[in-house]
C-alpha cells in the first residue's frame, strides 16, 4: 500500500505545479526541489551532459526526486495536475512508461486523492478539450477518428473512471468512442446493450449508468441515408458500465419509459428526472435507484411547479455536497431541491442566457464543492463568445455570488455541445 506519507490534507490542489505550457516549473509550496539524476548527487556535474553516464554509451537519464524512497516518489507524483502529466512522459523514459502504465491513478485511488477535470467540445471545434479545474489549464485531445455521420450528428457525453465516453451513431449504426485518458488516444466500443440518444447519465466512483432515451434503430436506409435513424421507442432500459471490465450489465428497468430526460447522484442513488414519455408529454415525475435494495422508486410531482416549453432541452441539473440544484432555461434562475419536502427554493439568476436557445448548448456541471456553468454571459453586448463562471452554493442562501473565470477562452463559441467533469 501506498501511504499518504507526504501531505495530510487531501484537498483538490494541494502540492501542484505551476500550470505554465512552458515547461515545468517548481511552485513555492512544492516539497521536492530540484529534479535530478537518481545515481548521481543532487546537482549535475559540470563537465556531464544530461543524459550521459560515466560509459561510451548514452542512456536515458532517470530523473527522479532525490533524498525519498519510492513509495513517497510515486505519492507525490500521483498528484501530478492530470492535464499536465504529459510532461511527465518528457522527464525520462522511467516517467513515460510509469504514465502510461497507469500505476499513478491506481495510487490516486488507493490514498484517495482525486482531481476534477472538463472535457468539452463547443460548436465550431473539431476536437474535444481538456481543462483542469480552474481552466488555467487546456489541452486539445486527438482528433476523433469516426466517421463524418459521427462527426456531424448529435452526441451524447459521460465519463467512468478515466475513459471520456461519446455516444452517438455512424454509417454501420450505434457507435462508442472512448478516449482514455492514460493512453490519451481514442478507442471504439464497446457498445451498450440497447443503443440510444437523449438519454440520462450519471457518474459514481468509477461506475457510469445511462437510463431511459430513444433507440437507435438501423435501417438499410437510415434517416437521410445514413444508416441509422431515431426510432419511435422510448425506453425504460437502464444499463451500467464498468470500465475495468469494459461491460455493459443490465440493471432494472425504470417504471416510466422517458426520453429527454437527465441523471444525476445523490445521496449515493442514482435520479433520473423529467423528460418525455412516448406520446411526447412532460414527464413531472422523477425516479430514483437503491443500489442496495436494487430497486427503483417513483418520485411523483417532483418537477410539478417548473415551466416547459417546447423543445426544451432535457432538465439542467447538478449535484453539490449531496444538495441537487436546477438551472430553469425559462428564467435563468437556479433552485435548489428541498428533499424533505419535494420542493423547490429559489436561488436568485444565473449569470448565463440559457433562456436564448431554451436550455440548450449550456453547460451546468458540479465541480468539487463548486458549480460550473458556460455559455453565453448575460454581461456581454454580443455574446459571441464562452464565458465561465463558478459558485460555492449554499441551499440557505437567498442568492449566490457567481465568479468569472478569466482564462482565454473568449476565441471559443459559447455554444457548448457536449460536456462532462472527470473525477480521477
Amino acid at each position: 500500500m501506498y501511504k499518504d506519507k507526504c501531505l495530510e490534507g487531501k484537498e483538490e490542489g494541494k502540492g501542484k505545479l505551476c500550470r505554465c505550457e512552458c515547461g515545468l516549473r517548481k511552485n513555492k509550496n512544492m516539497l521536492f526541489g530540484d529534479l535530478v539524476p537518481r545515481s548521481s548527487a543532487p546537482r549535475f556535474t559540470r563537465d556531464c551532459h544530461v543524459g550521459e553516464s560515466s560509459g561510451s554509451k548514452p542512456q536515458d537519464a532517470d530523473y527522479s526526486i532525490p533524498l525519498f524512497g519510492d513509495e513517497l516518489e510515486l505519492s507525490i507524483l500521483a498528484r501530478f495536475p492530470q492535464s499536465e502529466q504529459w510532461k511527465l512522459s518528457c522527464v525520462s523514459k522511467r516517467y513515460l512508461s510509469l504514465v502510461k502504465s497507469g500505476e499513478l491513478y491506481r495510487i490516486r485511488k488507493e490514498i484517495g486523492y482525486q482531481e476534477s477535470s472538463v472535457f468539452m467540445l463547443a460548436s465550431g471545434e473539431s476536437s474535444w478539450m481538456m481543462f483542469d479545474r480552474t481552466f488555467q489549464s487546456c489541452r486539445r485531445l486527438p482528433f476523433l477518428p469516426s466517421d463524418t455521420c459521427f462527426l456531424d450528428a448529435d452526441k451524447e457525453s459521460l465519463c467512468a473512471g478515466t475513459d471520456l465516453i461519446v455516444t452517438g451513431r455512424e454509417l454501420t449504426g450505434g457507435a462508442i468512442w472512448r478516449y482514455q485518458l492514460v493512453e490519451n488516444k481514442w478507442i471504439k466500443g464497446p457498445s451498450m446493450i440497447s443503443p440510444r440518444c437523449l438519454f440520462a447519465s450519471a457518474s459514481c466512483g468509477s461506475d457510469a449508468y445511462v437510463a431511459g432515451g430513444i433507440a437507435l434503430e438501423f435501417s438499410t436506409e437510415g434517416a437521410f441515408g445514413m444508416g441509422m435513424e431515431y426510432g419511435q421507442t422510448v425506453l425504460n432500459t437502464v444499463e451500467k458500465y464498468n470500465p475495468e471490465s469494459l461491460l455493459w450489465e443490465p440493471l432494472p428497468n425504470m417504471h416510466r419509459s422517458r426520453k429527454k430526460c437527465s441523471g444525476c447522484f445523490m445521496d449515493n442513488k442514482f435520479y433520473v428526472i423529467g423528460g418525455r414519455d412516448k406520446d411526447g408529454n412532460h414527464l413531472t415525475c422523477g425516479e430514483v435507484f437503491d443500489k442496495e435494495k436494487n430497486s427503483w422508486d417513483l418520485i411523483e410531482n417532483m418537477l410539478e411547479d417548473a415551466p416547459i416549453s417546447t423543445s426544451q432541452s432535457p432538465p439542467l441539473v447538478a449535484v453539490v455536497n449531496n444538495e441537487l440544484y436546477s438551472l430553469e432555461p425559462s428564467s435563468n434562475e437556479l433552485k435548489v431541491y428541498l428533499k424533505g419536502r419535494n420542493e423547490w427554493k429559489n436561488l436568485g439568476p444565473v449569470p448565463v442566457l440559457a433562456v436564448v436557445n431554451k436550455g440548450w448548448g449550456v453547460a451546468f456541471k458540479s465541480l468539487g464543492d463548486e458549480l460550473l456553468v458556460i455559455g453565453a454571459s448575460v454581461e456581454s453586448s454580443t455574446n459571441n463568445s464562452m464565458s465561465i463562471y463558478t459558485c460555492t452554493p449554499d441551499p440557505r442562501a437567498n442568492r449566490l455570488q457567481w465568479m468569472r473565470l478569466d482564462c482565454g477562452t473568449n476565441h471559443l463559441s459559447p455554444f457548448i455541445l457536449n460536456c462532462c467533469v472527470m473525477v480521477a
